[in-house]
């Protein structure tokens, strides 16, 4: 089955905008093997998300540290991001 697929292939790129887009279509299963399967992978997916969500939480922690370090030392630091090549 070609979701089934696409969704080895989300989990592995670890491309979750693939991944919800699938969830937005999931098709409706017709054999055993097929439920199984996919059972499986969302498991899989889960504990990918998960994962994420950690660390994406630590990121965040050190970017709030940066940022709380930044403002103790006195220097002025712009809102808006300026990059120049």
């Amino acid at each position: 089955m070609i979701w089934i697929k696409q969704l080895k292939i989300a989990i592995a790129e670890k491309d979750m905008d693939k991944f919800d887009k699938l969830m937005d279509n999931t098709p409706e299963f017709t054999n055993n093997e097929d439920i199984i399967q996919a059972l499986f992978l969302l498991r899989d997916a889960t504990t990918l998300v998960s994962e994420l969500k950690n660390e994406t939480a630590l990121s965040m922690q050190k970017m709030k540290k940066h940022i709380d370090f930044l403002k103790s030392t006195g220097i002025p630091v712009s809102q808006k991001l300026d990059i120049r090549l």
